[in-house]
């Protein structure tokens, strides 16, 4: 472990220590990781990358209170997404990818994302994902430290958090982005806070990141109407309808056996976020597992969707 720390960012080191992890696997009969560790570094090498692996710089302490990294868990295959965002991302990977080529020409790569959508609907994990394609550590702002109860602290620990982001080839994450930038015009908002959303401006017009800036909420509608213009792309994350909800089953039981067509309660499940389909597929697993079945049946997937239902009126009684 400790020679494939010290090989990061060198990727032929890399992967003759990651041979070496299999190997070693293999001689203990450990058939199942080794094969899954043989399959995650084809995968690596089979993504076209810009260069090596980002080198991670020194963290530094004045912004390790505000920036917590991911370990990515998740995959394409975990996300679904609308055609033209597929699209989107597709080409902000070429972008990034070809980033030389594209600055030789006296142009911009787009670097700076806002991600809109109601709860459950795959922000989060859109971001996951896109920093796992990218080889781009992620990195998310913890806004809870961020955010200070001193004057003219927040405005200083986001300098310290974009100042991280200008040095650091990375994706910077932030969640519930408009709990620091909403709109001065609000009635009741106090000088404090006007002068964090102004600094904030500045910084995001001036900041050219090395990776993706990428800011997410849900409440698009509070946010200050001098932001929008400083993304480079809004990507609308939506709620799912039949066909989506139809292509989210259909990978959520990918690795089991079912014995049924969940597809037919596509209509059932209307108005589910992406959040809320991934509880009732997992219950419904749960169940055939408690069960001792084989498979998923119709009836485990029902008592799923029973509970899903149970959630989503007690949700609309808090309301």
């Amino acid at each position: 472990m400790k020679k494939l720390l010290a090989s990061y960012g060198r990727d032929d080191e890399f992967r003759a220590v990651v041979e070496q992890i299999i190997a070693d696997e293999e001689k203990k009969n450990n058939k199942v990781l080794a094969r899954s560790l043989r399959k995650t570094l084809e995968g690596l090498g089979s993504r076209p990358q810009s260069g090596s692996l980002s080198r991670l710089v020194p963290f530094p302490d004045e912004a390790k209170d505000f920036i917590h990294r991911i370990e990515p868990r998740h995959g394409p295959r975990d996300l679904v997404l609308s055609r033209d965002n597929v699209e989107l991302f597709v080409g902000l990977i070429q972008e990034f990818r070809q980033a030389d080529r594209i600055r030789r020409h006296g142009l911009r790569v787009r670097s700076k994302l806002l991600f809109c959508g109601p709860p459950g609907t795959g922000k989060t994990l859109c971001a996951e994902v896109f920093a796992g394609e990218l080889g781009l550590p992620l990195f998310h702002v913890r806004l809870d430290s961020l955010i200070s109860s001193y004057l003219g602290e927040t405005a200083t620990n986001i300098r310290k958090t974009f100042e991280f982001a200008r040095r650091q080839p990375c994706v910077l994450f932030f969640d519930e982005f408009d709990a620091i930038a909403r709109s001065r015009e609000e009635t009741g908002e106090h000088n404090e806070l006007r002068r964090v959303v102004n600094s904030l401006l500045i910084f995001i017009e001036q900041i050219e990141p090395k990776g993706f800036l990428i800011a997410a909420t849900n409440l698009d509608s509070h946010l200050d109407p001098a932001l929008w213009r400083r993304f480079d792309e809004i990507v609308w994350f939506e709620q799912p309808g039949d066909a989506m909800i139809q292509k989210y089953l259909a990978q959520a039981f990918r690795n089991v056996q079912i014995a049924f067509d969940p597809s037919v309660y596509s209509h059932q499940l209307h108005g589910y976020s992406y959040a809320d389909l991934a509880k009732v597929c997992v219950q419904a697993i749960k169940l055939s597992v408690l069960g001792g079945a084989k498979s998923v049946s119709e009836t485990d997937f029902r008592h799923a969707v029973r509970d899903a239902e149970r959630r989503r009126m007690r949700k609309k009684k808090l309301e």
